[in-house]
């Protein structure tokens, strides 16, 4: 008995432990020691909701709209769905097969060439049988189980896939939001601007009617009015078609979206920090293609395994008796056992092409891993130079904006005292409009460049990582 057991074990042992293919191991990855523009003052932020840091309440509302109505981010759901069926299918691959049989038939026998029918037959006669029938293929090779590594990786794949576009969504809604209160600060400012050109307007008119100034000076003050005016449509299209594809980033028609806390209130988020190695852990797009990559690899042992014979175990208990009464009696009992194996002898290379297919597919999640790891590293150092840059930038504008509006005030000084003709105004008004509007684009850029530093390393995550 014991030898049984020992017998039963190592074969079992044996089933267990061989496994066809490539065993997983992650690819080695050369990440840079630390980030060449990284600040100094940057902080570890354990916030998954990275974008509250802004402070607009209404922008958390939209971001928490996107993620729960968006229909990409749906249908990625539904996705998992999908492969998590996929995965559960593959597994049940692992475990035998049972299932009941249960049938009755009436049929007819010839009499013809037969001495004498039997007694007490009725012919035509009743059969009625009832079975319960099993079957197990003996994962020797280890194909179901390679099967199973690759069906899970997909599934993993898919979740990965799922968080990556929840993070590309929340960056593209706050985004898209800030670029809307971009130009709703844009159009006030030209507002503004128009009507202080109105009110010049009116009083040169005046002066001109008055015989004061010539026609020349009036028809420069009307055409820096009408320049003023002109690029209010402007920045209202870009405003209508900015809030469409807010809308369109929410799962909803395109409308008005509601408006919270204008540009100039804003909080100006942290800059996160981190290793560029914690990226290979943090970064659901990375994570994804590792897990296709592992997926790719356990296929190479599906293919390789069909070199191998399949062993089934097949068994079948139950009863037949041509007497529905007597069915279930001792006489009535049928059973079998039996075991087969498939050895394939000729596949006209069909084998060797599947796993030549294989390996190659395994090279191209390879490549694709490292390209998306080093896609990663560029899109983090492109980020951190595009936020230290345009905080510089934004400094010197504000710096330009202030002294632009010293300059306009004295301008106007010196013509109401009769000292420079008021040429002089309109270009310092000219070039303070011009000026302030790109103040208003570098703080948007500002922080858009934030938004895609934290999409660049993950968004949010936890101090573990």
């Amino acid at each position: 008995m014991s030898k049984r057991i020992i017998l039963l074990g190592f074969v079992f042992w044996l089933i267990a432990g061989c496994a066809v293919g490539p065993d997983y191991r992650r690819p080695e990855v050369k990440a840079p020691a630390a980030w060449r523009f990284a600040d100094a003052e940057a902080r570890r932020l354990v916030n998954a909701r990275w974008w509250e840091q802004l402070g607009d309440p209404v922008l958390d509302d939209l971001i928490e709209a996107a993620l729960q109505e968006n229909k990409d981010v749906l249908i990625a759901a539904a996705r998992i769905e999908e492969y998590g069926g996929r995965y559960v299918a593959t597994r049940g691959e692992l475990f035998p097969r049972a299932g009941l049989d249960a049938q009755a038939t009436r049929q007819r026998a010839t009499e013809a060439g037969v001495s004498g029918w039997p007694a007490g037959v009725d012919n035509p006669y009743p059969t009625y049988q009832i079975y319960l029938n099993a079957s197990w293929e003996i994962d020797l090779w280890g194909k179901l189980r390679r099967g199973t590594e690759a069906a899970r990786a997909e599934l993993l794949a898919r979740k990965d896939a799922h968080r990556a576009l929840l993070l590309s969504l929340a960056a593209s809604v706050a985004g898209a939001y800030i670029d809307l209160r971009n130009y709703d600060r844009q159009l006030a400012i030209a507002r503004e601007t128009l009507k202080t050109r109105e009110a010049s307007l009116e009083i040169f008119r005046l002066r001109y009617e008055a015989g004061v100034i010539s026609e020349l000076e009036l028809s420069q003050v009307l055409s820096e009015y009408e320049n003023a005016r002109a690029t209010i449509p402007q920045i209202e299209k870009a405003i209508a078609q900015q809030e469409n594809a807010v809308t369109l980033l929410l799962g909803r028609n395109p409308g008005p979206v509601q408006r919270g806390r204008s540009i100039d209130e804003l909080a100006l988020p942290a800059v996160p920090a981190g290793l560029p190695s914690a990226l290979l852990e943090r970064r659901p797009d990375i994570r994804q293609a590792e897990q296709d990559l592992i997926a790719a690899n356990a296929r190479i042992g599906v293919a390789r395994a069909a070199y191998f014979p399949a062993i089934s175990l097949t068994g079948t208990f139950g009863n037949a008796s041509a007497d529905l009464t007597r069915l279930f009696t001792a006489p009535a009992r049928i059973w079998t056992l039996g075991a087969s194996i498939t050895m394939p002898i000729f596949t006209a290379e069909r084998t060797r092409g599947q796993v030549q297919a294989s390996e190659a597919q395994q090279k191209q999640a390879l490549l694709t891993y490292l390209k998306t790891v080093q896609t990663a590293f560029k899109e983090v150092e492109d980020a951190l130079a595009d936020q230290k840059q345009s905080r510089m930038r934004l400094d010197a504008q504000f710096r330009q904006v202030n002294a632009l509006r010293n300059y306009r005030d004295l301008a106007v000084l010196r013509y109401e005292n009769g000292y420079s003709g008021y040429l002089e105004v309109l270009d310092a008004e000219r070039n303070l409009f011009s000026v302030e509007l790109n103040y208003i684009q570098t703080r948007g850029g500002l922080f858009r460049a934030l938004v895609d530093l934290y999409k660049a390393m993950g968004g949010g995550w936890t101090a573990d990582h």
